[in-house]
């Protein structure tokens, strides 16, 4: 029983390993304009990057309401589309999770979800979850700065958004910040990645 508990211990550590590579291989990666989705935040108006013409990348964010980690973030998500909104790259809110594992990540507790905590920013329905599998997001949340080049967008960073998953009381490093501050001096991060901490994505089936 304990070598099997062993092995089962060592292939756990393995599969997170492959999937920390997996995504650290997205940084630089070039991706098209997301698929349309309904905006929880407008009225269930679609919407993809290309709807935002004068923006020069965006913080995508990949996150939902059911979440504890998610949900000790959304004041901190609020505060970076205040911050760089204004500065060309707003954020964009995906939730890919199952409605059918999790009732309350369905559309219609999306958008009581946005108008309690004030979202100023698209809160849209990856309804196939085809989105988070393209960006190979294992987490809620789990963030991505990107970049526009001309009408596709390269990933520039890849994580976490700081170092307090649940106490923003206790944060040391503010990773998208710091990855902010070098893009928006024309730089390419000095720090692009970082392991995002959260619940697993509930991908549908």
């Amino acid at each position: 029983m304990k070598k099997l508990t062993i092995l089962f211990s060592l292939a756990f550590v393995a599969c997170l390993a492959m999937s920390a590579q997996a995504q650290e291989g997205m940084v630089g990666k070039v991706m098209k304009d997301l698929p349309k989705m309904k905006d929880a935040t407008n009225g269930g108006k679609m919407v993809s990057l290309a709807s935002f013409k004068k923006a020069k990348g965006f913080i995508l964010i990949f996150t939902c309401n059911h979440c504890p980690y998610s949900k000790a973030y959304e004041d901190r998500i609020v505060a970076l589309d205040k911050k760089y909104k204004k500065k060309g790259y707003p954020v964009i809110a995906v939730n890919p999770n199952d409605p059918v594992k999790y009732p309350t990540d369905s559309y219609k507790a999306m958008i009581t979800r946005a108008k309690e905590k004030g979202f100023t920013f698209p809160y849209l329905l990856d309804k196939t979850s085809n989105v988070a599998r393209e960006y190979k997001a294992t987490k809620t949340p789990h963030t991505y700065i990107l970049k526009k080049q001309g009408n596709k967008y390269k990933i520039v960073y890849i994580g976490a958004i700081d170092d307090s998953a649940r106490d923003e009381s206790n944060i040391s490093a503010k990773y998208v910040e710091k990855a902010m501050a070098d893009v928006l001096k024309g730089k390419t991060p000095a720090k692009n990645y970082s392991r995002a901490v959260g619940c697993s994505i509930k991908y549908r089936q």
